[in-house]
């Protein structure tokens, strides 16, 4: 099969000489242009033929140019498939594949996105199976060592045993947040969404909190509640460990979008750390408390994100700094 730019090449030397060798059958079919006497009007027969021989080379000229085109709208057309399921593999469709047409660069093209599609979702499976199954694996020792924290309840230090139990929280706490970032990640489906209060929520999720003030009104939107109430749960857990109580919660809306503002009476973050701390597993580059998993922030945004909203760091007219959330009042 010959190659991509050598049938444009052909293509192009063919319909020079087709117009070259088409002028020259015109030129003697209708016999040549007559010598003009000096001093003729312009309306001489010879006039009259350099019209209708323009006339026609025009005419040969577009009908050339008609027939060139199926050639190449052919090979367009598949560069526009190939677009297509480039897109559709970025936007998440994994089993998103090209047909391949022809032996040119195209087709060569095509296969092998065909293939790169066929190893990224083989790797994404993958990767879903390893984290099922580690999860798995690592709640049987957890619950392994709850009961036997429990059976040593009367006899062990108290101290040690708090310590312990926090221990299992933290890495249960672990897995769940794990679990969720790769399932955001991973699955493309919409989610499933319906009406929430979202003040009623936040209502819900600042009781559990010691010192966790709320103001705003109430509002109803469309989002999933149980990813909306962890989004809350992780910017109140994050503000209790790192933060300085009490934590300030406002709900505000507008026509379009619901925002849901935290902060806390301490610093905040630096100004220099607004983007790194939705990085997964990142951790405060103060001198604050080290605990939590480094997940919550960055699910934070991944949620915002699935409900086409998005989450970011802020700065208050105080120079404080605060967390802000928008989110459409119907979700993306």
């Amino acid at each position: 099969m010959l190659r991509l730019y050598t049938r444009f090449y052909i293509a192009l030397v063919a319909s020079l000489a087709l117009f070259l060798v088409s002028t020259a059958i015109l030129w003697r079919l209708m016999g040549g242009p007559t010598v003009m006497p000096a001093g003729h009007m312009l309306g001489h027969p010879s006039r009259a033929w350099a019209v209708h021989f323009h006339l026609l080379l025009t005419v040969l000229a577009l009908s050339i140019g008609v027939a060139a085109y199926p050639l190449v709208r052919q090979i367009s057309r598949r560069l526009e498939r190939l677009q297509r399921g480039v897109e559709s593999l970025g936007a998440g469709d994994l089993s998103a594949r090209v047909p391949v047409e022809g032996k040119d660069e195209v087709a060569r093209l095509a296969g092998s996105f065909n293939r790169s599609a066929a190893q990224i979702e083989q790797l994404v499976k993958a990767n879903k199976t390893l984290l099922a199954n580690a999860s798995h694996e690592l709640r049987t020792p957890l619950a392994r060592i709850r009961l036997a924290v429990e059976l040593l309840k009367d006899s062990a230090d108290a101290r040690r045993r708090a310590g312990l139990e926090q221990d299992i929280a933290e890495l249960d706490w672990l897995v769940d947040e794990i679990l969720l970032a790769s399932r955001l990640d991973t699955v493309t489906e919409a989610i499933d969404t319906q009406e929430v209060d979202l003040l009623a929520l936040a209502a819900e999720e600042c009781s559990r909190y010691d010192g966790a003030q709320l103001e705003g009104t109430p509002g109803v939107i469309r989002a999933d509640p149980r990813l909306l109430r962890r989004l809350l749960r992780n910017l109140l857990e994050n503000a209790a460990r790192h933060g300085v109580a009490p934590t300030q919660v406002r709900i505000a809306r507008d026509s379009a979008a619901a925002t849901i503002t935290v902060w806390d009476a301490g610093p905040g973050v630096p100004p220099t750390e607004f983007e790194s701390v939705f990085r997964p597993f990142n951790r405060p580059s103060s001198g604050a408390q080290q605990s939590g998993t480094g997940l919550g922030l960055s699910l934070v945004r991944q949620i915002a994100r699935r409900h086409g909203g998005d989450a970011r760091c802020a700065t208050m007219p105080d120079g404080r700094s605060c967390f802000l959330v928008t989110l459409p009042l119907r979700a993306g």
